[in-house]
């Protein structure tokens, strides 16, 4: 064959290549470099491939439901101030609407993270070829992304950081911002984002470093909550010398920060020059010492007057608002703590052992719970010694008698026991009056006197003769629950009835109101979502006892208050005639109804222990010690 029909030929092979490469007609290195035609050609059919990929991909991923951890809530306890008492919960988390954040917060978290977050498309494309990089060398992926890329990775899926992981979180993102509006995603993110010490979102962080709720951050402490949003692990100031350095550096570059993008004035950058060093304790959810009291007697309102069940408190997302009166429980804590420390001596004395005390406060104006003490601690001793049972009240359950019989009259010879100048008669074995003149009668004491040390013979025959029936009718008409009522026999009358604490600071608060009864509370308020939940209405008042009936018991009671140093105050207690193993001290004023009650009880057994012994030989089977919890208490305010 001729040369040119071989070239001929060689032409219709080379025609015959879908793709000349290595080039047909270059020698050497030029053989192995494509054209430009053949590079534009590359070029646009990755790209067209990579587009083809990327439509499939956001086609195929849909926005998930949103992580059941996202939804996930604490339940929020607040004193009666409004300040945060605790919050309880797998996940602490409160959830708030973006007007519920300071704006210098929200600034400080943009500027930060995102500063074009307002003009973006919800993603870095950058940040996305980064970490692709980086998980192909092995690597681990790289920061970058936007506020609405990490709200989507907070809320939709898994923090494993892998190279499928972030291509999902880029795609998503784009689909979350065209649905969600700007606010709505940034409402979202601080909601979501972990700040450390246990807190997930911006709320429950406001609250975790400075006791505060997020709308009354000031731009320094939003500019050091934001710089967490980095690794709290490494910025928490609290983690150590490095930690500081680290959040005092990133802390005012944010600030600096927010005057480069135009969030900040530079006369508004130069107020903030000190650090705002957070609260030292690392997270305030624990439910020990008497916070874990509060919370039960909370809890167990809530459920009983709106009707929730413990499946769906412990989903959380309640804001629960209380009576309790954070200085007042303090210092009934100290004031319990400072008497048994002085006066026990469990170390060397049996009897001092294994001793017990209960304690609440109630506000007789409306019944409001202010204050208790249930225990040493919640996380240790579970039973509530402010609300238990079981614990006869002695001698303290006088009153209620003395009222009944006020209330209903007793016939000694056709005279009324209603005047209160009967207070101060005798009142003998066989039910005649006769005013005390002279000396007093040890055998027959007044009315007035049998209250407060001995007398209990006189007030059996006065239960017996004005209706132990009646009596118990008062009592529960006072406040007392009628499960608590013991049988009607003669010993009844003085006592052997066990209302708790609580039960008996409401009850003598119905003295101090004047008759009127105000049933116990401790919640004024519960929020889920915005709305206020039904059933936690108070009631209206009820009359228990006329108005002159309570105040005449009050003046008899008012003695018992000037034998332990506390002018004033009306009281009852157990006294030396009371054979029981409890001691008791109820007293009140107008604004403040208190009892105290302390026993001796072993773990895991039933049964009261014996008193005897109980403070030492003049303790008086521990009688004296009550009283000097109520003093210590009302010392430093009632």
């Amino acid at each position: 064959m001729g040369t040119h029909a071989q070239e001929k030929q060689s032409r219709r092979g080379r025609r015959r290549r879908l793709v000349d490469y290595p080039r047909s007609g270059r020698t050497g290195v030029r053989r192995w470099l494509p054209s430009w035609r053949q590079l534009l050609g590359g070029t646009c059919l990755v790209v067209l491939t990579l587009t083809l990929l990327f439509v499939a991909v956001y086609i195929s991923v849909d926005i998930p439901d949103e992580n059941e951890a996202a939804r996930r809530e604490a339940n929020v306890y607040y004193w009666s101030d409004g300040t945060q008492m605790v919050s309880t919960g797998e996940v602490n988390r409160q959830i708030v609407e973006l007007d519920q954040i300071a704006p210098s917060a929200v600034k400080a978290v943009i500027a930060a993270e995102n500063e074009t977050f307002y003009e973006d498309s919800g993603v870095s494309p950058t940040g996305l070829a980064r970490a692709v990089v980086s998980m192909a060398g092995g690597g681990e992926t790289q920061g970058g992304s936007t506020i609405t890329q990490q709200y989507v990775k907070n809320t939709y899926l898994s923090q494993d950081q892998t190279v499928t992981r972030k291509v999902k979180e880029f795609v998503i993102a784009l689909k979350v911002d065209r649905k969600k509006s700007k606010a709505e995603i940034l409402k979202g993110y601080l909601n979501t984002s972990w700040f450390g010490r246990g807190a997930n979102g911006i709320e429950a962080a406001a609250h975790a470093y400075y006791g505060i709720p997020a709308k009354k951050l000031d731009p320094s402490q939003g500019a050091m909550l934001a710089a967490l949003l980095k690794g709290a692990e490494l910025y928490d100031p609290a983690g150590g010398a490095a930690n500081h350095r680290r959040a005092r550096e990133r802390w005012a570059w944010i600030l600096d920060r927010q005057v480069d993008v135009g969030l900040m004035t530079k006369k508004e950058r130069a107020k903030y020059r000190t650090f705002p060093e957070p609260r030292k304790q690392s997270r305030s959810t624990s439910l020990g010492g008497q916070t874990g009291y509060l919370v039960d007697i909370a809890n167990r309102y809530v459920k009983q007057h709106t009707g929730l069940t413990d499946e769906e408190l412990a989903r959380g997302g309640h804001r629960i608002h209380t009576t309790f009166d954070k200085d007042r429980t303090r210092r009934l804590e100290r004031a319990v703590r400072g008497v048994l420390r002085r006066d026990l001596a469990p170390k060397t004395r049996a009897a001092d052992r294994h001793v017990q005390v209960g304690a609440a406060s109630v506000r007789p104006s409306d019944g409001a719970l202010v204050a208790l003490y249930g225990g040493p601690d919640a996380t240790e001793h579970f039973t509530n010694n402010a609300d238990t049972s079981g614990v006869p009240v002695g001698s303290a359950f006088k009153p209620f008698v003395l009222a009944a019989a006020l209330q209903h009259g007793v016939s000694v010879r056709d005279e009324p026991l209603r005047q209160s100048a009967l207070l101060d008669s005798h009142y003998a074995a066989d039910g005649t009056l006769s005013r005390a003149d002279g000396e007093p009668d040890r055998d027959h004491p007044t009315l007035g006197a049998a209250l407060h040390s001995g007398g209990n013979a006189t007030y059996v025959r006065l239960g017996t003769d004005v209706g132990r029936e009646r009596v118990r009718r008062t009592a529960v008409d006072a406040g007392l629950l009628p499960q608590s009522m013991a049988p009607l026999e003669p010993a009844f009358s003085v006592g052997t009835s066990t209302p708790s604490a609580i039960r008996m600071a409401t009850a003598y608060g119905t003295f101090a109101a004047g008759g009127l009864r105000h049933a116990p509370y401790s919640v004024t308020k519960v929020v889920k979502d915005g709305t206020s939940l039904p059933g936690l209405e108070r009631p209206a008042p009820g009359r228990a006892m006329d108005a002159g009936v309570a105040r005449e018991v009050t003046d008899a009671l008012r003695a018992g208050g000037k034998d332990v140093g506390l002018p004033g105050v009306a009281a009852g207690r157990t006294g030396d005639q009371d054979r029981l193993r409890t001691a008791w001290f109820a007293g009140y004023t107008k604004e403040l109804s208190t009892a105290v009650t302390l026993f001796r009880v072993r773990p895991g057994e039933p049964g009261l222990l014996p008193m005897s012994g109980v403070g030492g030989e003049k303790s008086r089977r521990g009688n004296v010690l009550p009283p000097r919890i109520w003093k210590a208490y009302a010392g430093t305010g009632r």
